[in-house]
C-alpha cells in the first residue's frame, strides 16, 4: 500500500491533502503538533476511507521532532511515496515589530528549515527506490513583498523548484505548490481579516489539492490552481516591478491600519 505523509495534516489544505489521498486508497502519516486532533482525525479517516493513518505528534520549529520525522521517511521499512511540506502558519505582523521577533523566528523553523530538512530527507529515500513525490506548499504570496511571509514563501519556492532540479531525473518529482486566498481557518488563525474580498479571490480547497496532485502527477514543478492566479504569478514574474511594489505597498498599508 502506498503511504503519503503530510505535515500539518489536521487542519486546512493539509487536510484536505489527507481526505483526497486516503479516498485514492493511500495509507497516510499524519504530522501535527495538537496531540488530540491528530487522533481524532486519525480514526475519522480511518474509518471513513478504510486506510491505516499512523500519527506522528511533532512541532517542527523544534529540531528534535523535525528528525524524527525526517528519520520516518527514511525509513526503509515503512517507504512514504508522498510527501506534503504543508505544515505553516501566517503572519500579520510588520517586519519592524520588536515584540514578535519570536515567532518570526518559529516561522523560518516551521517553513524554511523544517521544509529543507524533510525534503532532503524524503529526496534521499525516494531516489534510492527510484520513485516518489514531495510537494511543497509555497504560496502565491511569494511574488510579492508583504511583510516576512512573503520572504519565507518566495525562499520555498526557489527551494522546492530547485530540489526539484537535483532530483531530475532520479524518478523522484518535486512540485511546488502556489496557492491564492483559499477557503480554510488559515487567515482567521493569522489574525488577518479577510471579510472584505471579493468571492472571485478565493479557491475551494478540493479543487486546490485536487489539482495539486495532478499537476504532481504530470511532474510540474509549480502547481497553480486557478486561472486567475497563475494570470497573477505570470504578472508578478514577467511584469514590471513597479506594479508589484505598488500592490505590495497597498497590501502593506491596509495592514498597519488593523
Amino acid at each position: 500500500m502506498v503511504s503519503a505523509l503530510i505535515t500539518g495534516g489536521t487542519s486546512g489544505i493539509g487536510l484536505e491533502f489527507a481526505r483526497e489521498l486516503a479516498e485514492r486508497g493511500n495509507d497516510l502519516v499524519l504530522v501535527a503538533r495538537d496531540e488530540a486532533r491528530l487522533h481524532a482525525v486519525a480514526a475519522e479517516l480511518g474509518e471513513k476511507y478504510g486506510v491505516h493513518v499512523e500519527t506522528l505528534p511533532a512541532d517542527l520549529s523544534v529540531r528534535s521532532d523535525v528528525m524524527k520525522v525526517a528519520d520516518r521517511l527514511e525509513d526503509p521499512s515503512r517507504p512514504v511515496e508522498w510527501l506534503i511540506n504543508n505544515a505553516g502558519f501566517g503572519l500579520h505582523s510588520t517586519v519592524l515589530d520588536r515584540d514578535e521577533i519570536d515567532l518570526q523566528a518559529k516561522a523560518f523553523d516551521v517553513m524554511c528549515l523544517a521544509v529543507f530538512i524533510l525534503g532532503g530527507a524524503a529526496g534521499r529515500a525516494m531516489r534510492g527506490r527510484g520513485h516518489g513525490h514531495i510537494v511543497n506548499v509555497a504560496s502565491s504570496s511569494s511574488i510579492i513583498y508583504t511583510g516576512n511571509y512573503s520572504a519565507i514563501k518566495a525562499w520555498a519556492r526557489t527551494y522546492s523548484t530547485a530540489l526539484a532540479l537535483e532530483l531530475e531525473g532520479t524518478g523522484v518529482h518535486v512540485t511546488g505548490l502556489l496557492p491564492g486566498w483559499v477557503k480554510t481557518e488559515f487567515h482567521a488563525r493569522a489574525g488577518i481579516n479577510s471579510s472584505r474580498l471579493p468571492g472571485v479571490v478565493w479557491i475551494d480547497p478540493k479543487k486546490l489539492v485536487h489539482r495539486a496532485l495532478a499537476d504532481a502527477e504530470r511532474n510540474k514543478i509549480e502547481s497553480i490552481p486557478d486561472w486567475k492566479w497563475r494570470l497573477s504569478v505570470f504578472v508578478g514574474d514577467h511584469g514590471p516591478k513597479a506594479i508589484t511594489r505598488q500592490v505590495s505597498r497597498m497590501l502593506t498599508a491596509s495592514r498597519k491600519k488593523h
